[in-house]
């Protein structure tokens, strides 16, 4: 095997094919991300069953991210000093605790409690990805490799997202939660006897008391203009994403069970063209395809934003344009984040960015539910299209950041 396609994550631990250890932090991706995403398309039956308000359900979306962010941000105390497999499997079995609480949910209250806890694991667990292809991806694959883990969105929209539709609609909305836990155990099982010790960043390591830590990352400019990045990015696609759902049913007309056709639609788009975007970052630059993306993402923004009752199919176009474009800047954008900080403080900055991420995340949703009403005796909703707006302007914002931002490793 040639030395390109092995990565050797700790100096005494055995190489790993490069394409198992994506598959393994892509399976661990697919989970979480799942188990955020399901909340979207759930939105309407969770409004009905639990006879909530469109603020009501923003603030189920946004207690997930809010304590991913708190959570982010302790454990950027703490998570460089540990090995990379041991830190992954705490905070996956901590995760799919979470997500079984999420099943057995009966009321309002308690799934509020139980997505608190996925999210207080989940959201660590992007950044500790991220953070591992940092440190065993060579920089000049960096950007495929971050294609291929972030495809991971795509398979949960393609398969992830219609199965747990296809169970809610024909069960309950507590079925996808126990399929997310039934296959999240699985992953436990094969990270813990496939992924060897990595202990690599370790060997860079200074010991530092941990407000010395985060007072180095929020001390230099590039740090801050890579969370200023994570910010805008989040702000210009979760104030769109949660409200998607209910959107399509109240106001394009949608049946709960079509809602599926969205996602494997945009799924199956965009597992290709967010591997692309990786591969193309490498060849022509992170910064270059970023630009374009975010540039050609404005117009699906604002036209899934202002649909009617219009065709099906053309609201399939639409939301099929909008996944590929909200996953062809987040690819690049993702690769420059991770290469912004040198590897011995890269799981503390990557928890610190998580953390950013998911607050900006929950402000966003917390945001369109406050913008978004009904009409008075009336399932649909108004404003969205300013929503649309509000999410145009944070997109170029985010033009404007990323020049700012510099690669470090």
């Amino acid at each position: 095997m040639p030395p390109s396609s092995t990565v050797t994550p700790s100096a005494a631990g055995p190489a790993l094919s490069e394409k198992w250890l994506l598959f393994i932090l892509a399976a661990i991706q697919f989970t979480h991300i799942m188990d955020f995403v399901i909340m979207m398309p759930l939105g309407p039956q969770l409004m009905r069953v639990f006879e909530i308000s469109p603020r009501e359900f923003g603030f189920l979306v946004s207690a997930y991210t809010f304590s991913a962010a708190v959570s982010g941000l302790l454990s950027a105390f703490f998570i460089d000093r540990f090995d990379r497999k041991d830190a992954l499997l705490a905070l996956y079995l901590g995760f799919t605790l979470g997500t079984f609480a999420c099943a057995l949910a009966p009321t309002f209250s308690f799934l509020l409690i139980a997505r608190i806890l996925a999210g207080a694991f989940g959201g660590v667990l992007g950044a500790l990805v991220l953070a591992i292809i940092g440190d065993s991806i060579p920089e000049e694959r960096r950007g495929a490799a971050t294609g291929k883990v972030m495809a991971a969105f795509s398979v949960a929209s393609i398969g992830g997202i219609p199965i747990g539709l296809y169970l809610a609609s024909h069960a309950s909305w507590h079925a996808p939660f126990y399929l997310l836990t039934g296959l999240s155990v699985l992953v436990l099982l094969l990270t813990w006897k496939m992924l060897p010790p990595m202990r690599q960043h370790l060997l860079q390591h200074l010991p530092q008391h941990p407000a010395k830590v985060l007072m180095t990352i929020f001390s230099r400019s590039n740090c801050l203009w890579a969370f200023a990045l994570m910010v805008t990015l989040s702000l210009a696609g979760f104030t769109v994403v949660p409200f998607l759902s209910p959107y399509m049913v109240a106001n394009v007309g949608f049946e709960e069970a079509e809602l599926s056709y969205i996602y494997l639609f945009g799924g199956l788009a965009t597992v290709v063209t967010s591997q692309l975007a990786g591969r193309l970052s490498d060849k022509f630059g992170k910064k270059k395809v970023f630009m374009l993306a975010a540039l050609v993402s404005v117009i699906p923004i604002l036209v899934v934003t202002h649909l009617g009752r219009v065709p099906h199919w053309q609201a399939f176009v639409a939301t099929t344009f909008f996944f590929i474009f909200f996953g062809a800047r987040f690819v690049p954008a993702m690769s420059l984040i991770t290469s912004s900080i040198e590897p011995r403080l890269r799981g503390s900055f990557m928890s610190v960015n998580s953390s950013v991420q998911q607050l900006a995340s929950g402000l966003a949703a917390f945001l369109s539910g406050l913008v978004i009403t009904n009409v008075p005796g009336s399932p649909e909703l108004l404003h969205f299209g300013t929503v649309g707006i509000i999410a145009t302007v944070f997109t170029l914002v985010s033009m404007w950041v990323v020049v700012k931002l510099r690669q470090v490793s």
